[in-house]
């Protein structure tokens, strides 16, 4: 591939809402000569648009600072990966519609990978689910893959970080806005566990919501499969998995109440013929052989409680199984803070859950 090609590639992937097919029809049509020559209707004709739409495009395209993105990329120790080069992902390289560029903070390494998406406002139930999926997928040695919103992907990043593997985030903005601002600290102890954060869109792109579900095409072709924990109907979890069925990948669905809004998207998916996802085994199952090793590396966990809270839930619990609701009337913590702390007692197996999403204290 050549210099010029190259520049073409960054500067039709900066076009705000560009559309990959019609940018490689463009580039096989006119090449970079003719992109650089031709005008307002040779492009038009050339994919398929508008005069009006490919004047946009043309100057947009033409307009953008190539040299400037290096240095800024340069600036923030990121890199790009063009398609058709060596380092862009296989396994996205195979959907039709993947980006014509990758901007990428940390690694990307040809490892089994899966994604792990839902609500941005889950339930109790949701959040200890998704941290269940982030964490036993790191320790089959599976990449954890999801878009670093709030709710579910965070908590699913999270959760494969704190039992020692790695997971990457796809960002609906560029590197150097990372959106929202308060999982900036997540993304940077991504890239330095070993994983990766990474985006489509050029370093200074801000945070759009057209952007958002564009992005979730790439979530769904960098996995093997995709695991849906929570979302309402319309949820963007929803266009996560109907992208990795189009892309010939497994889609599965963690049940949940049938009269809850959040249970929605898993339940419709699993009428549509989504997989049941209910443990790690699930997903693992659908894996193509060889992909995950046989055994599960130990969690890096204490096997004690750790700090005030974790003692004072366990002195509550005593004998009985209690729900979070209960917990929170008890300890004074909200529910979101006690399915953490539940999560981490679990992997001590200290708890237990139990029947009704309630908790047990186990016999140490």
């Amino acid at each position: 591939m050549s210099a010029a090609v190259e520049d073409w590639l960054f500067r039709l992937n900066a076009v705000p809402f560009g559309d990959p097919f019609k940018a490689w029809a463009l580039l096989t049509a006119l090449g970079p000569e003719g992109l650089a020559s031709s005008g307002d209707a040779d492009w038009a004709q050339a994919a398929g648009l508008s005069v009006q739409v490919a004047a946009r495009w043309r100057r947009q395209a033409r307009a953008f600072d190539v040299d400037g993105e290096h240095r800024l990329c340069a600036a923030v120790g990121a890199r790009v990966l063009l398609r058709g080069r060596p380092g862009y992902p296989d396994l996205l390289a195979a959907a039709a519609d993947a980006p014509l560029a990758l901007y990428i903070q940390g690694s990307l390494s040809d490892v089994a990978s899966v994604a792990v998406v839902g609500s941005r406002a889950p339930s109790a139930y949701g959040r200890r689910m998704a941290r269940r999926f982030g964490a036993d997928l790191a320790r089959r040695a599976i990449t954890v893959v999801s878009g670093l919103a709030r709710g579910i992907d965070a908590e699913a990043h999270d959760a494969a970080l704190a039992a020692g593997g790695r997971t990457w985030a796809v960002l609906g903005s560029g590197l150097g806005d990372v959106y929202p601002p308060e999982n900036r600290d997540l993304a940077r102890r991504i890239v330095a566990a070993g994983g990766a954060v990474l985006s489509e869109y050029p370093l200074s792109a801000e945070p759009q919501p057209g952007q958002f579900p564009r992005r979730n095409r790439i979530i769904a072709g960098l996995s093997w499969a995709t695991v849906v924990v929570e979302g309402r109907a319309g949820s963007g979890s929803r266009s996560t998995a109907e992208k990795a069925a189009e892309y010939g990948r497994e889609v599965l669905a963690v049940p949940g109440p049938a009269d809850s809004p959040l249970s929605e998207t898993p339940l419709r998916l699993l009428r549509d013929g989504a997989r049941l996802a209910v443990g790690v085994e699930d997903v693992v199952a659908v894996l193509p052989p060889g992909a995950v090793g046989d055994a599960p590396r130990a969690l890096p966990v204490a096997a004690r409680p750790e700090g005030a809270e974790e003692n004072a839930v366990l002195g509550f619990l005593g004998g009985d199984s209690l729900s979070l609701d209960d917990l929170s009337r008890m300890t004074g913590l909200d529910t979101s803070r006690l399915s953490t702390i539940m999560f981490g007692l679990e992997l001590k197996d200290l708890v237990c859950a139990v029947p009704g999403q309630r908790y047990a204290k186990k016999d140490v």
